[in-house]
């Protein structure tokens, strides 16, 4: 990531500017990881995770979870808050977190070995996609999606609102984008999409006229 990008996202965890953490796992995942029929003990990457609850879930299921985020205030508080147990050993690519199923890769995700991610046949992106600016999405995409194996599966959750009425993060990434960014590699289809606007009065206060969230089925394409 670009120094001013990564020095925004840590001040925001420094300030407690953390609007998008719930304090429960996101009830689309629920719904829609059934659809990926993934064994149980396949191993999830979970990008930018921040200190989500989400990956508390997975391993609940039986995953095996790798997370990875630049923050470290985030990934200790995520230690901390859900009382995990870590061993941590620096490498050349971060600190790396260990607890039982779980590792947290604390660094930058772009330097992150290609190897930590070759384990991984499944992805769940609820963040990252949405905190990267075009020009970074589309790196991210390329290097990032690209080191997954083949027949990897994923779930990835978008926003869609007109992206002149507020300035991310979070960005907008509609269908046309998912499709420009991955259809040359995976295989997309849409699950849902929901109108949450009501619920999420934030983004009426910016000004934001209308607002979705978005659920795609992502499957790795043969090479």
């Amino acid at each position: 990531m670009a120094v001013a990008k990564d020095t925004d996202w840590l001040q925001r965890w420094r300030e407690g500017r953390t609007g998008w953490h719930q304090r429960a796992p996101l009830p689309l995942l629920l719904k829609h990881w059934p659809a990926l029929g993934l064994p149980p003990g396949s191993r999830v990457l979970v990008p930018l995770a921040g200190k989500s609850l989400d990956m508390l879930w997975l391993m609940q299921q039986g995953y095996a979870v790798l997370g990875v985020e630049l923050s470290e205030l985030a990934v200790q508080q995520f230690l901390g808050e859900n009382r995990l147990a870590a061993q941590s050993q620096r490498q050349v690519d971060g600190m790396h977190y260990s607890s039982g199923d779980l590792v947290i890769i604390q660094g930058d995700i772009f330097k992150v070995a290609a190897r930590a991610f070759e384990s991984c046949t499944a992805v769940y992106d609820r963040a990252a996609l949405v905190a990267l600016p075009a020009d970074l999405r589309q790196r991210y995409a390329h290097e990032i999606y690209g080191k997954l194996p083949a027949d990897c599966r994923g779930l990835a959750i978008t926003l869609e609102y007109p992206q002149a009425e507020m300035q991310g993060p979070p960005f907008a990434v509609d269908e046309r984008e998912m499709h420009r960014l991955f259809d040359a590699g995976w295989e997309i289809m849409l699950l849902e999409r929901r109108n949450i606007l009501a619920s999420e009065p934030r983004f009426a206060e910016t000004g934001v006229s209308a607002l979705a969230t978005a659920v795609y089925r992502l499957q790795r394409r043969a090479s």
